[in-house]
């Protein structure tokens, strides 16, 4: 808050995760990615004197981070950019069947990152924050600024048109 440097570059390695996980679920291209996130930490560094610890300086950037694309896709008018979702898990090296195992994995992920990219950017965002980074409805609130029924709510729906698009999809490839 005093203009360190060095402590801002703590502040940017804790949260880059987090800011990563929000940008790339909300913006298809890379480039763009890149540049937002660069506006992300430049706007938190001018409004860092601002931050009153009213909430944790991670959801704080977080609900940055996430206004800031949405400002984007306003801008731009992007809807539905093409995303993956789920990076691969861990492989399980003490399963009997590893292979097996991680060949399932895989394809569940492809599946799950080709429907989720269907979703619109606010779903998937509110998906990653609650299934990936294992936020509480309140903290995605706080990102999001959406009251927390609105927050519960929306994850209903989004898991809803998730499951809707994969069983669409496996009942088409079963004809």
């Amino acid at each position: 808050m005093q203009g360190d440097s060095r402590a801002f570059e703590a502040v940017i390695k804790s949260t880059e995760r987090l800011v990563g996980q929000i940008v790339g679920r909300m913006i298809g291209n890379a480039e763009d990615r890149k540049d937002i996130i660069q506006d992300i930490y430049l706007n938190t560094f001018k409004h860092l004197p601002g931050f009153r610890h009213a909430a944790r300086l991670s959801t704080w950037i977080g609900h940055i981070a996430y206004n800031t694309c949405l400002n984007f896709l306003e801008k731009r008018r992007l809807i539905l950019p093409g995303e993956n979702f789920l990076p691969e898990e861990e492989e399980n090296a003490q399963a009997s069947n590893a292979i097996e195992s991680l060949i399932a994995h895989k394809q569940l992920t492809a599946i799950l990152s080709e429907k989720l990219a269907l979703l619109p950017p606010v779903y998937r965002t509110l998906i990653v924050l609650f299934h990936q980074e294992a936020m509480s409805y309140s903290e995605i609130g706080e990102i999001t600024s959406l009251p927390e029924g609105t927050v519960k709510s929306y994850l209903f729906r989004a898991r809803k048109q998730l499951k809707e698009h994969v069983l669409t999809a496996y009942k088409k490839d079963e004809l």
